[in-house]
């Protein structure tokens, strides 16, 4: 079994990002929440539910194109029990986000009713944007605008302050920071972060990270590995593994030996850019 990582990662700058929340909170209708369709669970802040106290929420899960459909389908299901809008997006896709404007609505239709009969008519939806770092929030916010409106990146912590963005005359959206939380309760949540590239692969032990990550792959998806990089033995070891993959792809070192943390980042890429198929990390 590989040796399990704990990961801890909480900047200071995400303590002011919450408390600024806490604040803004009382500005909105509605929480748009982005989640990574792959760890829907794990790529959720719990201080969330606890900021959206009696507020409207949508969850989207965000990357959809590189989840397991038939996971999403059932994550959607998971939410719309407790009483969440779900909807599954590619935020870089415009296409897939044709019907968020109808969710709203839908999910704001109480506090349009109560505009209405105080004479208030037209005035916009305020939802605040809220996911942690890398689900894809600033893609989503500059998608569904239809321009660049949010700074994006693919490493955690791009989105530094808050910032007013005006969709049309019916919806106003609030970027927020990526936070995370404190402390991690259940190390597999660390790990299934780190997976997503959620947490800086530079506080990480690639080569750790790597075979943990082979080990959780390989009990969903038996042949996930073994058929992305061609590798015959079914009785491998994570780290047998990584050197299998290494010199498979010539990652290799000066002496011909494999090149461990090369091919471990590799697949560790691979994943994240979907090239290992369609893939969900967790289950309802």
């Amino acid at each position: 079994m590989a040796n399990e990582q704990i990961i801890n990662w909480y900047p200071g700058h995400m303590t002011k990002a919450k408390r600024q929340m806490q604040e803004d909170i009382k500005l909105i209708d509605l929480i748009i929440e982005i989640v990574d369709a792959r760890i829907p669970l794990s790529s959720r802040n719990p201080d969330i539910d606890e900021l959206g106290k009696n507020r409207s929420r949508i969850v989207l899960l965000n990357k959809a194109d590189l989840a397991d459909p038939n996971a999403s389908k059932e994550w959607i299901n998971y939410f719309e029990k407790k009483g969440i809008i779900c909807l599954e997006i590619d935020s870089r896709n415009k296409g897939s986000l044709s019907k968020i404007k109808d969710m709203v609505l839908d999910a704001c239709k109480e506090k349009i009713e109560r505009d209405r009969k105080r004479g208030i008519i037209n005035r916009p939806v305020r939802a605040m944007v809220v996911g942690i770092p890398n689900v894809g929030k600033s893609t989503f916010i500059n998608s569904y605008a239809g321009r660049a409106c949010a700074k994006t990146g693919n490493k955690p912590g791009v989105t530094k302050g808050k910032q007013w963005i005006k969709l049309n005359k019916n919806l106003e959206l609030l970027d927020t920071p990526g936070i995370l939380w404190p402390k991690f309760e259940d190390p597999q949540t660390g790990l299934k972060l780190a997976y997503i590239g959620s947490i800086n692969d530079g506080i990480i032990v690639i080569e750790e990270l790597a075979c943990n990550f082979i080990e959780h792959v390989s009990k969903r998806y038996p042949n996930c590995i073994k058929k992305a990089y061609n590798i015959e033995d079914d009785n491998l070891e994570p780290y047998k593994i990584l050197e299998a993959v290494a010199v498979k792809r010539g990652c290799l070192l000066k002496a011909g030996e494999p090149d461990i943390t090369k091919a471990a980042k590799l697949i560790m890429d691979d994943f994240r850019a979907g090239k290992l198929g369609r893939i969900t990390l967790e289950s309802v």
